[in-house]
C-alpha cells in the first residue's frame, strides 16, 4: 500500500512530564492558551467559569484560573469569551464500514461534530479480507489527526456452522493482533452461545486479550437474563451494546459490565435504557453512549456523537452527565483515562469550544492541541488513504443470475403453503419470526404484496459458487415492481437482494457483480439509485458528502417504491446477521437465532 503522511501523535505523558511541569509553573511558554472559558469538568461534574487552558506538545499542561504565566512570545492565545470548554467526544463502539466510507472519510465527516476519539471494530472488512483487512484499517486509523483505536474482531464468521464468510479468524490471529500498536481490545464477542458453552475459540480469544491487558467487548443479543446471561458475563466480556430495555442496562451494570446505549442511524436504544439512570437512580459512571452503525447520510446531515449527546439530554439527562457518558466513562473503560476523555493535565488536548451546552452547539474542535474544525467545517486537510488492489474486486458471483434463480418451488401438489417470514422491526436490530400463508402459482410460491410479504435472497459472493438462498421478508412495504441489492450484509457480507419482482432481483444482483459491490435499486428494469462501494464491497472511495448524496437518492427511491421505514437500508443490511434474534437468512439457509439452528422455509 502506498502510505500517506499521517498526523504525528504527541509524545507520551511520561516523556513530556518535565515540559508540562515547566509550562504549568510558568518557567516555559505554552504553545496555545485558551482563555476565559467555562470548564466542563467531567471528573468533578462541575462547570467552572473563568478557566484558562495551557497546552504544549499536544497535551494539557495547565487547567485553571488565569494562565497568563504560561503565555510567551510564541504562544497563540484564543479567547473562549465565556463559552464552554468540553472534552472531545468519544464513540465507544462503532463500525466505520456502516458509514459506507473509509476511516479517512469517516473522520472528515465526524470531526466537525466534535468526535475526537473512536473505538472501531472492523469486523465487516474482516469477514471479507480476514486479518489483512483488519491491518489495512488499523494502519489507516493511525494516520488520522484524531484517536481512532481498533478492536480486533472476535467472531469471523460470527456464527460458525450457520454461515460461511469470505475469511475466518483464529485464536492465533487475535493473539498476533494484540501486539499491534493500535489494537485496544477484542471486538464485540457476538458468539454468546460459544462463550456460554466454553467454546475453545471464544475462550482462547478472550484469554489472549486479558493476558494483553486489553478490554473485551461484549454482544449479548438475547432477552434471557437468566443463567445464560450470567454465564456470558462470567466468560469475560466487559461491556454490551445490545440491550433494548431498561432491565437490560440494569442487569449489565449490576454484573460489573458497562452498559453501552446506542443511537445509530436505525438503532434507537437510548431512550428506553437511560431510565435506569433517570428513574432508577443507577450510577451514571457505568453507562456509555455509542452509535454502533451510522449511515453516511446521518453523519453529514444530523451528526455523530453530538447527535447522541443531544438525544440523551432530551431524555432527561443533565448535560454534564450526558457528556461524561461519551468522554471520561469511555476513556476509563478502555484503560485510557490518563490519555483522553477529559480536560485535565497530561491528557491529549482534545476539546471543543461550545456556545450552548444543552444543544451542544459546537463552534470549534481541537485535536491534540490543533484546531481541526470551525463552524461545522474542517480547517485541516486529511490526505486520502490508498487501499491496495487486493481490497477491490471482491464480488465473485460465478455466473450471471437469472430471474429463475429466485424461484421458490412449492411442495408437490400444494395450492397454498405456510412459510416462515423475517419480520423487520423499525429502529431496532432484532427481527420477528413471522409466518404467512402464501398462494402457489404454477408450482412456485407467490409473494403477497398487499400483505407486505416479498422475497429475500442471499447470493453467495465470496467464492463464486453461484448459490442463491431464497426466503420471505415483511416490513419494507414495497408496493411496486422493484428490487434492492447490497453487498453490505452483516456479518458475512454476501449479497442480500430484497424485491417484489424476480427479474429486477436478478438485474440488481448482476449490477453489483459488475461494479465490485455497493447497493443498487432497480425498478421495472431501470436503475433508480446506486452507491458504489468497491473497497471489499463495503466502502466507497469517494468523499462522505458525495456518498451521502447518493445514499439520499437511494432513500428517496425506496420511499417511492412504498418503503417508509426509518433508515430502511440499514435494516436491509442486517437481515443476514445470524447472531441477533429472531429469524435471519444466511448462505446455509434460514436461521432461528433463538435456538441457533437452521430451520425449514416451510412450516
Amino acid at each position: 500500500m502506498a502510505k500517506k503522511p499521517g498526523f504525528p501523535k504527541p509524545k507520551s505523558w511520561a516523556e513530556m512530564a518535565p515540559l508540562l511541569v515547566d509550562v504549568a509553573t510558568g518557567r516555559r511558554p505554552a504553545d496555545l492558551v485558551v482563555r476565559n472559558g467555562r470548564w466542563v469538568n467531567v471528573h468533578s461534574g462541575e462547570i467552572i467559569a473563568g478557566t484558562d487552558l495551557a497546552i504544549t506538545g499536544g497535551r494539557f499542561a495547565y487547567c485553571g484560573p488565569n494562565a497568563a504565566h504560561a503565555i510567551g512570545e510564541g504562544t497563540k492565545v484564543v479567547d473562549a469569551a465565556g463559552r464552554y470548554l468540553v472534552p472531545g467526544l468519544c464513540d465507544a463502539h462503532m463500525h466505520v464500514e456502516s458509514g459506507m466510507v473509509t476511516v479517512t472519510e469517516f473522520a472528515r465527516a465526524v470531526i466537525p461534530h466534535g468526535t475526537t476519539s473512536m473505538f472501531v471494530d472492523p469486523h465487516e472488512i474482516a469477514n471479507v479480507l480476514g486479518l489483512d483487512g483488519v491491518r489495512l484499517m488499523h494502519d489507516e486509523a493511525m494516520a488520522m489527526p484524531i484517536n481512532v483505536h481498533v478492536q480486533m474482531p472476535s467472531c469471523v464468521p460470527s456464527a460458525p456452522g450457520l454461515e460461511n464468510a469470505g475469511a475466518s479468524l483464529a485464536v492465533a490471529d487475535v493473539a498476533e493482533a494484540m501486539t499491534w500498536p493500535n489494537i485496544i481490545g477484542l471486538g464485540e464477542v457476538m458468539n454468546f452461545p460459544g462463550v456460554i458453552a466454553n467454546n475453545a475459540v471464544m475462550t482462547g480469544e478472550i484469554a489472549a486479550t486479558v493476558r494483553a491487558g486489553k478490554t473485551v467487548g461484549g454482544h449479548y443479543a438475547s432477552p434471557d437474563l437468566g443463567t445464560a446471561f450470567h454465564g456470558y458475563v462470567a466468560g469475560g466480556p466487559e461491556d454490551d451494546h445490545e440491550g433494548t430495555r431498561a432491565e437490560d442496562a440494569i442487569a449489565r451494570v449490576r454484573q460489573g459490565m458497562k452498559a453501552m446505549l446506542r443511537l445509530g442511524s436505525a438503532w434507537y436504544d437510548v431512550a428506553s435504557q437511560i431510565k435506569a439512570v433517570t428513574e432508577q437512580g443507577l450510577d451514571p459512571r457505568n453507562f456509555i453512549l455509542c452509535t454502533d452503525d451510522s449511515h453516511s447520510g446521518t453523519l453529514v446531515h444530523e451528526g455523530h456523537m453530538d447527535r447522541v449527546v443531544r438525544h440523551a439530554i432530551a431524555q432527561g439527562l443533565k448535560p454534564v452527565t450526558a457528556i461524561q457518558m461519551t468522554t471520561v466513562n469511555t476513556a476509563e473503560h478502555f484503560r485510557l483515562g490518563r490519555e483522553l476523555g477529559s480536560i485535565a493535565p497530561g491528557r491529549l488536548a482534545d476539546f471543543l469550544i461550545v456556545s450552548d451546552l444543552p444543544t451542544l452547539k459546537i463552534d470549534e474542535v481541537y485535536g491534540r492541541g490543533v484546531k481541526l474544525a470551525k463552524g461545522g467545517r474542517l480547517t485541516v486537510d486529511i490526505p486520502a488513504y490508498d487501499y491496495p488492489r487486493k481490497s477491490r474486486n471482491t464480488v465473485r458471483l460465478g455466473r450471471k443470475l437469472k430471474a429463475a434463480d429466485f424461484d421458490i418451488a412449492a411442495p408437490a401438489g400444494a395450492n397454498e403453503v405456510r412459510v416462515r417470514v423475517i419480520g423487520v422491526i423499525e429502529n431496532q436490530a432484532p427481527t420477528r419470526a413471522l409466518q404467512a400463508d402464501l398462494a402457489v402459482e404454477n408450482g412456485l410460491v407467490a409473494m403477497d404484496r398487499p400483505n407486505d410479504v416479498c422475497q429475500i435472497a442471499l447470493v453467495e459472493r465470496h467464492r463464486g459458487t453461484g448459490a442463491v438462498t431464497n426466503a420471505f421478508v415483511s416490513g419494507f412495504g414495497y408496493m411496486k415492481d422493484c428490487a434492492i441489492a447490497s453487498t453490505v450484509a452483516h456479518d458475512s457480507h454476501h449479497m442480500i437482494v430484497v424485491g417484489t419482482n424476480k427479474a429486477d432481483m436478478a438485474k440488481a444482483a448482476n449490477r453489483l457483480g459488475e461494479i465490485g459491490g455497493g447497493v443498487v435499486l432497480i425498478a421495472e428494469g431501470r436503475e433508480l439509485a446506486l452507491v458504489e462501494m468497491p473497497i471489499a464491497g463495503l466502502m466507497s472511495d469517494e468523499r462522505a458528502e458525495i456518498v451521502a448524496e447518493k445514499a439520499d437518492r437511494l432513500t428517496r427511491a425506496m420511499r417511492d417504491m412504498g418503503c417508509s421505514l426509518n433508515n430502511a437500508y440499514m435494516q436491509h443490511s442486517l437481515l443476514a446477521l445470524v447472531v441477533i434474534p429472531e429469524l435471519r437468512i444466511s448462505d446455509v439457509g434460514l436461521v432461528d437465532v433463538t435456538t441457533f439452528q437452521k430451520v425449514d422455509l416451510f412450516v
